[in-house]
């Protein structure tokens, strides 16, 4: 398995730190999610309904992403 940067707000990136390793985690598979889903033929709509899909088979929930983006 590979690594990859990104940018992100400075509390995203905080958030991200404090996060448990099984949310850290989570969040890793909606990134996979989004870049192998065939994102570039899709657009943002598709591509968020088949990430939120995913993310709620994995058990991330919106109250979830929530708390870890506002915290």
């Amino acid at each position: 398995m590979g690594q990859i940067s990104i940018d992100v707000e400075d509390k995203i990136e905080a958030a991200f730190m404090a996060a448990d390793p099984q949310t850290k985690k989570e969040l890793s598979n909606l990134v996979s999610v989004f870049l192998g889903s065939d994102w570039k033929n899709k657009n943002l709509i598709e591509v968020m309904e088949t990430i939120a899909a995913n993310a709620e088979k994995g058990g991330l929930t919106a109250e979830i992403l929530e708390e870890i983006l506002l915290s």
